[in-house]
């Protein structure tokens, strides 16, 4: 189960950095509408990392955290922000998939 709030915590972080994006592209209303969204998607994430380290090794939830974090990053960059998709992004994204993956199968957790 702390594997599944540590994977939502990753996708919170997410939404933080993609709110901020998109408050950096805004302005009035609209851009603290979306500094709202930041807060509450750090809020949770930061919350949601405190209850999966309760269980999991530290080290471990940090780094599946922050690699899902930076793996939806980089994808939310292209795929929204049109961020530009060159072979060794994409090369760099697939291997810190697996190293998120391996990270996860040696937790003795």
């Amino acid at each position: 189960m702390n594997w599944i709030i540590l994977i939502i915590a990753g996708l919170c972080e997410v939404g933080f950095t993609s709110c901020l994006g998109k408050a950096q592209q805004t302005t009035g209303n609209e851009m603290y509408g979306w500094y709202g969204g930041f807060i509450v998607c750090l809020v949770t994430s930061m919350l949601l990392l405190m209850k999966a380290t309760q269980t999991l090794p530290l080290g471990t939830a940090y780094a599946v955290w922050t690699g899902i974090g930076a793996v939806g990053t980089v994808l939310m960059g292209i795929f929204i922000f049109k961020e530009p998709v060159t072979f060794w992004r994409v090369f760099f994204i697939f291997t810190l998939i697996g190293s998120i993956i391996g990270l996860k199968f040696v937790s003795s957790h």
